[in-house]
């Protein structure tokens, strides 16, 4: 890549040894390896407080270091394990304490574990609906991962080809994509598209 492009991911898991930071750390080395900066958030590092409505002034200081980390990605990963047919609350929070500066027109791509069968399909729909609302850009490929505690080690190791193959496969999307969106040719082909005339024939 010629362009720098940085991708982040996030990890909406706060468990030593998550299974669900494990697989973001491995689609972000995809994504570094496609050439892009990489940056892992662990939410941990940042004392973050439940978002109340305040100005957003007049939150603390960890508050705003968070924006402005993902602010300066141009493509984000996020991971959340599965809690009650949805995202987890940490994350929640996270996203909610964020809003259209950090994510709009960002690439955006999603992993989700469960303990059991159902992989987080269900958190998947609800983070595209916030992908959406936020002007942001899901990619269409996403990586659930059931039965998580059988498929990736307290190690680091994940055990199962199709789902290393899968999480490298979507972090080098989101580093793809976000390069081609902030590329040079990128922008002059919209500019171009958007001075076309409209066709006659359409009216």
């Amino acid at each position: 890549m010629n362009t720098s492009i940085k991708i982040i991911g996030i990890s909406g898991s706060l468990r030593n040894g998550s299974k669900t930071s494990i697989a973001i750390k491995s689609a972000l080395a995809a994504a570094e390896n496609a050439g892009a900066d990489v940056q892992f958030i662990d939410l941990n590092d940042y004392a973050l407080v439940f978002c109340d409505g305040r100005n957003q002034d007049d939150y603390p200081d960890d508050v705003k270091r968070l924006r402005a980390d993902v602010k300066s990605a141009h493509g984000i990963l996020i991971g959340t394990p599965e809690y009650h047919g949805s995202y987890s609350g940490v994350l929640k929070n996270a996203l909610d304490l964020m809003g259209f500066e950090e994510f709009e027109g960002k690439m955006i791509g999603l992993v989700a574990t469960s303990a059991g069968a159902l992989g987080g399909n269900d958190a998947f729909n609800s983070l595209r609906s916030v992908g959406r609302s936020l002007h942001a850009w899901v990619v269409p490929d996403q990586v659930s991962i059931p039965y998580v505690d059988g498929v990736i080690a307290a190690d680091g190791e994940i055990s199962e080809e199709n789902v290393r193959s899968r999480l490298e496969n979507l972090g080098q999307q989101v580093a793809r994509f976000s390069f081609l969106h902030c590329s040079a040719q990128s922008q002059e082909f919209v500019k171009a598209w958007e001075a076309a005339p409209k066709n006659p024939g359409a009216l």
